[in-house]
């Protein structure tokens, strides 16, 4: 079971347990491409694991699918991409279509891909759960952190690494990789709520277009 309550704000040390292999929980190339390059750097092996319900329609989640897996193949690193049921995760946050981004319906959202996330991490025999979800700014990365150790207290033997991807430079980083490896640059999460939400507020605040999760 996963230990006590972990904050992602203290000084990033390493995984827990001091392990080398784990799985990163990947929603799209531009937030994959900094914590892929530090853990490279950390000589840490991750398996890449894509499972993302919340992306809608199919063509834009394998627009973004097809996006990781070609990164991973470029750094050598394994890529495994979990079921694509977008039913389940329209069932899980029924209700909550008028939720603003980072509200009820983001800690439904992260909860679920966590879990399943944990329990595959388990199934492979990783000790260790991290995600890209909290590197954008345009996330709560406390509900993130929130949603991972609770999944992870879940799944016996995984724990769950509230690594903060932003610091030192990491938010910055995301931007160059992404513009030197030709990401696509989504402009919105992935689910039709936060789409619409960001093409309102684009309009009417200004907002520019960015890579997000």
């Amino acid at each position: 079971m996963s230990s006590g309550r972990q904050t992602s704000h203290a000084a990033d040390p390493g995984p827990p347990s001091g392990a080398k292999d784990l799985l990163l929980l990947a929603c799209c190339a531009p937030c994959s491409g900094e914590p892929l390059r530090a853990m490279g750097h950390d000589g840490l092996r991750p398996v890449v694991y894509f499972y993302n319900p919340n992306i809608h329609p199919r063509a834009e989640y394998e627009r973004r699918r097809d996006d990781v897996e070609r990164y991973c193949r470029k750094l050598g690193v394994k890529f495994v991409e979990g079921p694509y049921d977008p039913e389940r995760w329209f069932e899980r946050t029924a209700g909550m279509e008028d939720e603003p981004e980072r509200g009820r319906r983001c800690e439904e959202c992260f909860a679920l891909r966590l879990a399943h996330a944990a329990e595959f991490a388990g199934r492979q025999g990783l000790g260790v759960l991290a995600c890209t979800l909290g590197i954008s700014r345009w996330k709560d990365l406390e509900q993130v952190d929130a949603a991972g150790l609770a999944a992870a207290s879940g799944v016996e033997g995984v724990q769950y690494w509230p690594r903060n991807w932003r610091k030192a430079g990491g938010a910055q980083r995301m931007y160059e990789i992404a513009r030197a490896e030709f990401f696509y640059m989504q402009d919105h999460c992935g689910c039709v709520f936060s789409k619409a939400e960001h093409r309102d507020g684009a309009a009417g605040e200004g907002r520019p277009l960015s890579a997000r999760e």
